[in-house]
């Protein structure tokens, strides 16, 4: 009788053991995949969806920020999935992925993701006025700031279709370019210093087909100059 009690504890304390171990196995992968952190994460916006009006409206800043810019994230970190990326920020993402078709997926989103969130930081309320070394540099390339700006403009008009006009620093001169879709400057080695976002998406809601209007009023109401004269400091060796 005896005997039979102890196997029936011993057979008991084994199972409970078993399902100890299951328990704590179910827990870690639980709490792994729930504490795992996205490789590219949504940027909060720096201002208030409505802090644009009336260049941009909150409308268009639901939209673009809270669908499209979260869309390219989500999207972004579901390719991202066991892609063999762990660790590397968006900067290297894009490096590694350019030009690589087996990528595109990847390239496409996570670059979508990163300008975007440039893009967020080249805005702020009220704009603000260019000087220091900044000022300089693009009365240096231009001749006047009013040169640089028609030139932005004109690049930005002749992008076909979606994409992007960027102001960049290519070794120590200023560029304007442009790239369209998902391109980026540093796929190139370029170094991004100033973007406008000219997918239909950033200004159809308020201007319609009417994208110089929506570019000239970001050039003359709402740049970060700031932003654009830090990102340019932090090239300085």
């Amino acid at each position: 009788m005896k005997k039979h009690w102890i196997k029936r504890v011993h057979h008991l304390l084994k199972s409970v053991c078993l399902l100890g171990v299951i328990g704590l196995t179910l827990l870690l992968i639980g709490c792994g995949k729930g504490g795992e952190k996205p490789s590219i994460a949504q940027e909060s916006l720096p201002y208030k969806m409505d802090s644009l009006k009336p260049y941009i409206s909150d409308q268009t800043m639901r939209v673009h920020y809270g669908k499209h810019y979260t869309g390219y994230v989500d999207k972004a970190n579901y390719f991202l999935k066991g892609g063999g990326f762990e660790g590397k920020t968006a900067d290297e993402i894009i490096v590694l992925t350019a030009g690589k078709k087996e990528y595109t997926a990847i390239f496409n989103n996570v670059a979508q993701a990163w300008n975007h969130a440039f893009f967020w930081k080249c805005l702020k309320p009220g704009g603000g006025t260019v000087g220091g070394v900044l000022a300089d540099m693009i009365i240096k390339s231009y001749g006047s700031f009013d040169t640089f700006k028609q030139n932005f403009l004109d690049a930005a008009n002749s992008q076909f279709g979606s994409g992007w006009t960027w102001l960049v620093l290519d070794g120590e001169k200023l560029k304007i370019i442009t790239t369209a879709n998902s391109g980026t400057p540093i796929a190139h080695g370029l170094k991004p210093l100033f973007t406008v976002d000219v997918w239909e998406h950033a200004y159809y809601l308020d201007y319609q087909n009417r994208r110089a209007d929506y570019v000239k009023n970001v050039l003359d109401n709402l740049a970060n100059w700031d932003f654009v004269s830090f990102q340019l400091k932090s090239t300085e060796k």
